[in-house]
C-alpha cells in the first residue's frame, strides 16, 4: 500500500537539508539509484549547453544582460533591474532585453523579477568575468546556476515523492522529471529565462510548508522548536519570489494548506507563516542592498498578477497548455488521461499525498497560466509539470500495488524508455 503520509517524524520535504542525503551511512541502494538518473539529468543537460556552444560561442544578449547586471551589483554598483542599472546597460551596446521582449520593464523597473534573479545568474562569473574567461568556457559557466537549481530541484522532487509514495513513487517522479525536455532545456538552454530557481523555491514553498505544519500535532514551541524549518521555508518563498513576483500567490497558498494540515493549532500556524514570510522578505530586501526607498518603488512597479477571468473561457489558453505538456513531457501527456481516470474513479487514490499536488498543479493553471498567458517565460509550465509528475507518481505507485502492477510496470518502462530514446535523438542532432 502506498504511503501516505506527508512527513515523517516532522521532517522537511521541501528543499531536503543535503548533509542527510549525503551521509554515507544513508547513501544506500535508492539514494545511488536517484543520483545515476540524477547524473543522466547532467549529462543530457552538459550535452544540450555543447550543442548551443557548437552553433555559436558567445552568449544570448538577454542572458548576457542578465550576466552583466548582476555583475554590476555584486562590485558595488547599480542594484539589478532598476532604472539606474537599465541606463547603464544601455550603454553596453547590447541589445535590450526590454526591447527583445524577454523582460518587462515600467519606469526603468523590471516588473516581473528582484535582483536576486540577475545575482543569481552573475554569480559564477564573481571572480572571473567572462571576458576573461576562455570562450569555450563560458556557456558552460553561465548554464551552471541553473543546472544547478535543476538537478537540487531533481533531488528534492526524488525525496518528497519517495517519502509521500516509497521507493517506487520516487523513482517515478524522478524518471519523468529527467526524461522531461521541459526541464533540460530551461536548465541548459541560454535562450531560456533562467527560471529553475523559481520553481525550485515553489516546490520548497509548499512542501516545507506541509512538513511544518505537521510538527504542530507535537505540544512545543512553536517558533524556537521550528527555527531551522521557518528559515528554509522562508529561503523557499525568497527564490520563488524573488526570481517571479507572480508566484507570490504561492506564499499566499501556503497559509490556508498549513491551516488545512494543523487546524489544531491556527495561532501557531500563523506565527509560523508570518516569520517565513518575513525571512523570506528580508532575503529579497538584502539583494536591493537594504535601500527602502528603491525597495518600495520596486514592489510598486512590480506585476504581481495578469489576471483576466475571461481567459478562463478561452479554449486558446487551454490549448496553449495542452501543448506546453506535450513538449515539456510527452510521457506525461500520455500517461495523464489514465491518471486522472484512476484518480476520480478509485477512492483509494483520493488521498491528502495525491489531492495536494494535484490542487497546486490546478492552481498554477487557472490563476497563472490561464488568467496571465501574456507572461514572458515558462516558470508556471514547469511548475505545473513539477506537480504533476508528483500526483502521476502518486497515482502510479498505488496502481502497482494492484493486481495490474505487471501491465502498469510495463506501460511506465515503455514511456521512460520512448522519452529517453526521443531526448537521446534530439541531442544527437546538435553535434
Amino acid at each position: 500500500m502506498a504511503v501516505r503520509r506527508c512527513t515523517g517524524h516532522g521532517k522537511t520535504l521541501g528543499l531536503p537539508v543535503l548533509h542527510r542525503f549525503l551521509q554515507f551511512d544513508g547513501f544506500r541502494g535508492p539514494q545511488f539509484k536517484a543520483a545515476a538518473l540524477l547524473l543522466i539529468y547532467l549529462l543530457q543537460c552538459g550535452w544540450l549547453v555543447r550543442g548551443k556552444m557548437l552553433q555559436s560561442s558567445t552568449l544570448d544578449s538577454d542572458q548576457a544582460i542578465r550576466i552583466y547586471l548582476g555583475l554590476q551589483q555584486w562590485k558595488g554598483g547599480a542594484v539589478a533591474g532598476t532604472p539606474e542599472s537599465l541606463r547603464a546597460e544601455a550603454a553596453t551596446g547590447l541589445p535590450s532585453a526590454a526591447r527583445s521582449g524577454s523582460l518587462r520593464v515600467l519606469d526603468g523597473y523590471d516588473q516581473d523579477r528582484s535582483p536576486l534573479y540577475y545575482l543569481l545568474a552573475s554569480a559564477p562569473f564573481l571572480f572571473r568575468p567572462p571576458d576573461k574567461l576562455p570562450q569555450s568556457l563560458v556557456p558552460f559557466i553561465a548554464a551552471a546556476p541553473q543546472i544547478f537549481f535543476g538537478l537540487m530541484l531533481g533531488g528534492s522532487l526524488w525525496y518528497v515523492s519517495r517519502r509521500l509514495y516509497g521507493n517506487a513513487g520516487g523513482y517515478i517522479a524522478l524518471g519523468f522529471y529527467c526524461f522531461s525536455p521541459a526541464m533540460i532545456i530551461n536548465a541548459a538552454s541560454e535562450q531560456s529565462l533562467g527560471e529553475m530557481a523559481a520553481v525550485w523555491g515553489a516546490f520548497g514553498s509548499i512542501f516545507t510548508a506541509i512538513a511544518v505544519a505537521h510538527t504542530l500535532y507535537a505540544p512545543r514551541e512553536v517558533v524556537l522548536w521550528n527555527w531551522r524549518r521557518i528559515l528554509l521555508l522562508g529561503l523557499a518563498v525568497a527564490l520563488a519570489v524573488g526570481n517571479q513576483f507572480s508566484l507570490a500567490v504561492l506564499a499566499v497558498a501556503i497559509l490556508p494548506l498549513m491551516l488545512w494540515v494543523a487546524p489544531v493549532r491556527p495561532r501557531a500556524v500563523l506565527v509560523i507563516w508570518v516569520t517565513a514570510i518575513g525571512v523570506a522578505a528580508t532575503l529579497i530586501f538584502a539583494s536591493y542592498c537594504f535601500e527602502p526607498a528603491l525597495f518600495w518603488r520596486a514592489l510598486l512597479h512590480a506585476r504581481w498578477f495578469d489576471f483576466e477571468p475571461m481567459a478562463v473561457l478561452a479554449s486558446v489558453s487551454y490549448r496553449s497548455i495542452m501543448h506546453s505538456i506535450i513538449a515539456g513531457s510527452p510521457p506525461l501527456m500520455l500517461a495523464l488521461p489514465v491518471v486522472l481516470m484512476t484518480y476520480s474513479g478509485w477512492k483509494r487514490a483520493r488521498y491528502f499525498g495525491n489531492t495536494l499536488p494535484l490542487l497546486i498543479a490546478g492552481l498554477l493553471v487557472v490563476v497563472l497560466l490561464v488568467c496571465s498567458a501574456d507572461f514572458r517565460g515558462q516558470g508556471f509550465s514547469i511548475a505545473m509539470l513539477v506537480f504533476l509528475f508528483v500526483f502521476g507518481a502518486g497515482v502510479f505507485s498505488d496502481l502497482l500495488q494492484t493486481k495490474l502492477s505487471m501491465l502498469v510496470g510495463a506501460g511506465l518502462w515503455g514511456l521512460m524508455g520512448m522519452s529517453a530514446m526521443e531526448n537521446l535523438r534530439r541531442l544527437l542532432r546538435l553535434a
